[in-house]
């Protein structure tokens, strides 16, 4: 598959990524120290970059952190890759996070590294067999689940080493990974297939599938009790839903009100969906029509509320810890409650920063406490 390369950016977007592009690799960016949080709380948000495609115009490259205690205020650019002379920047894919272990795990299509988010430092890079996609890493800190970039497996890394220790051979186009909370499953979805296939993490061997649902699964979440699974899939403005127990698929629901149209990326009309944490609201994307649609997941199937517009066409969404916001891949930051979007993430240059690979951390004592996920994930057990 050929990368896809950027539309052409107005004058002022060149200019600010190109500014963007030589800030990421300044050392002078390296923060003398890490987040002086003192004894209280504070949370923070990892966005890499460039997270919407290889597109430098929305953020440049490498791993931005925002002060959310702080309005989301821009703190840092701690670098990642730099851009060698007459090749393209690489395409983010996914981001992880271990606060045990004070990490902050990048996929990019070629590779994987873990960095360490107290002292700003790479800690070991990678480059699995088949390249990487969007991956997942175990609650206990020790084990990434890494598909292959689009290709029919998944390898499972040691994430204090990045060793390759295993390997999943589903030959689905690997795409999706998510853990469940309790670490006994692991979720895997390709873009060439209509299953939700369930890993067992100690055997590292599927053990379950889930559908299939229409057609081929793209974005996915799952429930803190690990019984539903909300789909994206081509094709479908809205989601499906599966029984993860007994394997079936239970409803197709429509967005209503809202017609498909043109669409910039990933081919399909909703490529976005999360609950918020505490499962009372699914949350669902509207690439064409510029909108995240709110649903009650009170009722089954879930009923379909307000909508919410946006600065661009919306990728992906995932939420705060605590439910209080959700965090649009346009970075918009929007209130759960009262719908009203608080803040729009910025870059040191002012520039917008749009990202699908965003990751909550919170801080305390100058030390990572707890994460949040990239996936809109359900927590209530």
């Amino acid at each position: 598959m050929m990368l896809a390369m950027s539309e052409t950016p107005k004058p002022g977007r060149r200019f600010a990524a190109a500014l963007v592009a030589l800030l990421a690799v300044s050392p002078a960016l390296r923060a003398e120290k890490p987040q002086a949080t003192g004894n209280s709380e504070r949370s923070f948000l990892y966005v890499a970059v460039p997270g919407i495609r290889n597109y430098l115009e929305f953020g440049g490259i490498g791993l931005l952190v925002f002060d959310r205690d702080d309005g989301y205020r821009f703190v840092k650019r701690i670098p990642t890759w730099p851009v060698l002379g007459g090749e393209a920047p690489e395409n983010v894919k996914g981001i992880a996070a271990s606060a045990r272990d004070g990490r902050v795990y990048i996929t990019t299509i070629k590779r994987i590294a873990a960095f360490d988010i107290v002292t700003e430092k790479k800690v070991w890079e990678s480059t699995p067999e088949g390249g990487c996609d969007r991956m997942a890493i175990s609650p206990d800190g020790r084990r990434l689940y890494v598909p292959s970039f689009e290709g029919p497996n998944w390898n499972v890394l040691e994430a204090a080493t990045g060793k390759t220790v295993a390997r999943l051979d589903p030959s689905s186009r690997a795409h999706n990974t998510l853990y469940g909370l309790d670490g006994r499953a692991v979720y895997l979805a390709g873009l060439g297939s209509p299953l939700l296939q369930v890993a067992d993490p100690q055997t590292h061997r599927i053990v379950k599938t889930v559908g299939p649902f229409s057609q081929s699964i793209r974005p996915f979440t799952v429930n803190g009790t690990q019984t539903l699974a909300y789909v994206n899939v081509n094709d479908l403005l809205g989601f499906e839903i599966g029984d993860i127990v007994s394997g079936q698929k239970l409803h197709r629901v429509e967005v209503q009100g809202f017609q498909k149209g043109p669409i910039k990326r990933h081919g399909c009309p909703s490529h976005g969906i999360g609950l918020t944490p505490d499962e009372s609201e699914l949350w669902v994307v509207d690439a064409a029509n510029q909108r995240v649609h709110v649903f009650d997941n009170s009722v089954m199937p879930p009923r379909q509320g307000p909508s919410i517009a946006l600065r661009e066409q919306p990728g992906w969404l995932s939420f705060t810890l605590d439910g209080r916001h959700a965090l649009m891949s346009t970075g918009e930051i929007i209130d759960v409650k009262t719908r009203a979007i608080l803040t729009a993430l910025a870059d040191e240059t002012g520039a917008a920063v749009h990202s699908e690979k965003v990751v909550e951390v919170i801080w305390k004592d100058g030390r990572p406490l707890r994460n949040g996920d990239q996936f809109g994930v359900g927590r209530r057990q």
